[in-house]
């Protein structure tokens, strides 16, 4: 493993324009490297925000994401996102963008944009008493003595990858479910995320757009982690396998600028667990509170007693 980096998330929200083949626009852009079968669905919902935004010209903000996971993607391959310009409205505007892989369609969702008003404003409170980051340990603090197997589906791969290869420092808030469920399986908890070093400038996107487009990339890493806590299911379980279904992202109001180069608190919790499927509830939260984006994902999990 390499110096950690947060050129990840900016390297997977680098688009090349094509030529559209269904839609009105389209781009290309590569997923990620990691250690699992396919490709991590935040390549795809950052993407897709990425695509979706370079449509949008007149100054108007990304308030949500509803997307729909239907066929896994390769790692390290070229996926192509199509934009339609359903609508562009005065005050409001919407787009449908597709990504297609291997000439099917992988992954789906309908982007708003709005232009803001004035208004009444309300935001849920930031849970209190999270200890603070520097008082927690990292991933890679946290796995550094721990080695591949003696029961686990760890490798040194997903170790590394869990350790530093994600763009973004992470420090759970009871602990992490890597290898065991560490603090118990109450139905949720709190993450500090940060990236490792300052994230990069993309071409053709703003700075609030590249924000808005890593909250995207980030939130999917963990939004399933308050599920496997109530089930004691960690990562690393023998048998388990997860995938993305849906999800479903607001946007409430912009970061500051700078604001995604340090800490954000990321609050999470169990919604339901039934019938192969879980649903997680997330919540971003600056520092001094200030609550940037809400999540819901529905995913399968999927646990057998055999190994994969």
């Amino acid at each position: 493993m390499t110096h950690p980096t947060s050129e990840v998330v900016t390297n997977a929200l680098a688009l090349e324009p094509v030529a559209a083949q269904h839609f009105d626009v389209a781009f290309t852009a590569t997923t990620q490297p990691c250690p699992w079968p396919k490709a991590y669905g935040g390549d795809m919902v950052a993407q897709a925000a990425a695509a979706a935004m370079l449509t949008v010209t007149d100054g108007k903000t990304m308030h949500s994401m509803h997307s729909y996971f239907m066929r896994p993607v390769d790692i390290g391959a070229p996926v192509t996102y199509e934009v339609e310009v359903l609508r562009d409205g005065r005050g409001y505007a919407t787009r449908q963008v597709r990504a297609f892989q291997n000439g099917k369609p992988a992954y789906t969702c309908l982007v708003g944009f709005a232009a803001g008003e004035d208004g009444g404003r309300y935001a849920a409170s930031a849970p209190a008493d999270v200890p603070a980051p520097d008082t927690l340990p990292s991933s890679a603090a946290y796995l550094a003595d721990r080695e591949p197997g003696d029961g686990s589906t760890m490798t040194g791969e997903s170790k590394a990858y869990w350790s530093g290869g994600r763009s973004f420092d992470m420090r759970h808030v009871p602990g992490p479910v890597y290898l065991e469920v560490d603090g118990g399986s109450a139905p949720h908890q709190a993450l500090w995320v940060k990236p490792f070093g300052a994230l990069r400038p993309v071409d053709g996107l703003t700075d609030s757009q590249r924000d808005l487009a890593a909250l995207a990339y980030v939130c999917d890493y963990t939004i399933l982690e308050p599920v496997l806590r109530v089930l004691d299911l960690p990562w690393a379980q023998p048998g388990l396998v997860t995938a993305s279904l849906d999800h479903a992202m607001w946007f409430h109001r912009p970061p500051a600028p700078g604001a995604l180069d340090g800490w954000l608190l990321y609050a999470q919790e169990a919604v339901a667990a039934d019938s192969g499927r879980g649903v997680g509830l997330g919540r971003f939260f600056t520092p001094d509170g200030e609550h940037l984006a809400t999540v819901v994902q529905e995913g399968m999990i999927r646990a057998t007693s055999g190994g994969h």
